[in-house]
């Protein structure tokens, strides 16, 4: 009774991921909880990767069930008892020649999406906005170049959490960016390597010292989305999250001009000087950090 009760739990678990992409959608921008799909997409890669998720869900339900049934079939067809003068057939054409041609076709089924889909994430189109993001041991520093700012952003601790922050995911400073705008994110590490990784925009890319790496984006919803380093870092690699704050664009406007007075960068100066806002600096924000820990 137990094993039978095992068995329908996975049956409706198998329906219930096939019907939506996880027993639970997540909600728009960060993870819920006993999701097992991918979340929402915000842009039109990660709607792209949605789509290639559920056509190899699909794919490898109906080989597998068909694989099921030849195995039922032969044991139930080819048993001793059934037949007990065994055949001593040991090549069969027709059947050689499908075993191999199928196969082919389903890794050109596979490979044309995929090639389309790793052509769209790695050519990136004219960019409406350029940031920079440099990850360090153990949060994320952002720069908009054109704009000349440059912050950090720290995860916020659990004590200072507000109704609608999500734990280990929310932070002091967000990266802010327009909706329905290519984004073009450069990435760096100032110490080891590091991943910047947006789930709902589809993006995942090293931070490498001394390299720069790209990818972009195209957020076609405002909200808040989140996401996490995604290379192992050292030993607080799990709190160093990003948060990405999407709005319409006489918000960013509005946005852009308070952060030009707050974290304005020094060119004039031999090494690059960030404004973390009034009282502010890295280190007591860092100690804040070392608390969460």
């Amino acid at each position: 009774m137990r094993e039978f009760n095992r068995l329908i739990a996975i049956l409706v678990a198998c329906g219930a991921i096939l019907a939506g992409g996880g027993i639970a959608w997540a909600g728009l921008g960060q993870p819920s909880p006993w999701q097992l799909g991918p979340q929402q997409a915000a842009s039109p890669v990660m709607e792209d990767i949605v789509w290639f998720h559920h056509f190899l869900l699909w794919l490898i339900v109906i080989i597998s069930v068909f694989v099921l049934v030849l195995l039922i079939y032969v044991m139930i067809r080819f048993n001793a008892r059934r037949n007990p003068t065994p055949s001593r057939t040991t090549h069969n054409t027709l059947i050689e020649v499908i075993w191999t041609v199928v196969p082919v076709m389903i890794l050109v089924a596979i490979a044309v999406p995929s090639f389309r889909l790793l052509f769209l994430q790695l050519d990136v189109p004219k960019a409406d906005l350029t940031v920079k993001a440099t990850g360090k041991q153990w949060f994320w520093t952002y720069s908009y170049p054109d704009a000349k700012i440059e912050f950090d952003s720290l995860m916020v601790q659990a004590k200072d959490l507000k109704a609608n922050q999500p734990r280990l995911l929310s932070v002091d400073n967000e990266l802010v960016v327009p909706v329905n705008k290519v984004v073009r994110v450069l990435t760096t590490g100032a110490d080891v390597i590091h991943a910047f990784a947006v789930p709902s925009f589809g993006i995942k890319i090293d931070a490498i010292p001394g390299r720069i790496n790209e990818t972009w984006f195209k957020a076609e919803k405002e909200g808040m989305y989140y996401g996490q380093c995604s290379e192992l870092c050292g030993k607080d690699h799990a709190f160093m999250p990003i948060a990405v704050r999407v709005v319409s664009e006489s918000a960013y406007t509005a946005w852009l001009d308070e952060a030009k007075k707050k974290f304005a960068t020094d060119d004039s100066a031999p090494t690059p000087k960030v404004a973390h806002g009034v009282g502010d600096t890295v280190k007591p924000r860092l100690a804040a950090a070392e608390a969460v820990r």
